[in-house]
């Protein structure tokens, strides 16, 4: 297996991992996620893959089948009136084909993360997680993330 920085050649592979995501919100939250769309038209994830202020880098078989993918932001609030300066690298959405769970691919792409982040001088690496997606939750956990802050609601 490889990580690396994706490419247009891999956007089949992203877009079928992108769909499994978009499924498992939709099945936990259908009154928010939509089922069967694309989160991003062939042009956008495009755009997306040049955009180095959003890496998105894959990890990938022998014969460049896509078997993950992390999807990453850069994130620094320079001069905030609150917010301290600090670089952060947000990892916007992190895949693993559900077919090849259980095979560590999840916790390479992590580290592969982790360690990018720090070499671009980040201070920390975030990430969301909904609240119906325990199996997301329990990775993260194993991977050592804590929780910074949590989002609330009351449906009305």
């Amino acid at each position: 297996m490889n990580i690396r920085r994706a490419q247009t050649t891999h956007m089949d592979g992203i877009n079928q991992l992108l769909h499994q995501v978009l499924m498992v919100h939709h099945n936990g939250r259908p009154d928010l996620f939509k089922a069967n769309v694309k989160k991003y038209t062939d042009e956008e994830l495009a755009q997306l893959l040049c955009d180095d202020t959003r890496p998105i880098f894959v990890a990938v078989n022998e014969q460049e089948e896509v078997l993950g993918y992390a999807f990453c932001v850069f994130q620094q609030h320079i001069n905030n009136n609150i917010l301290t300066d600090i670089k952060t690298l947000y990892i916007d959405d992190l895949c693993v084909d559900e077919c090849k769970r259980g095979m560590h691919i999840g916790k390479q792409l992590y580290e592969y993360v982790l360690d990018f982040a720090k070499a671009q001088g980040c201070y920390n690496v975030t990430l969301n997680v909904w609240s119906c997606n325990p199996g997301a939750m329990k990775f993260y956990e194993s991977c050592g993330l804590v929780p910074q802050k949590v989002g609330m609601e009351k449906i009305l």
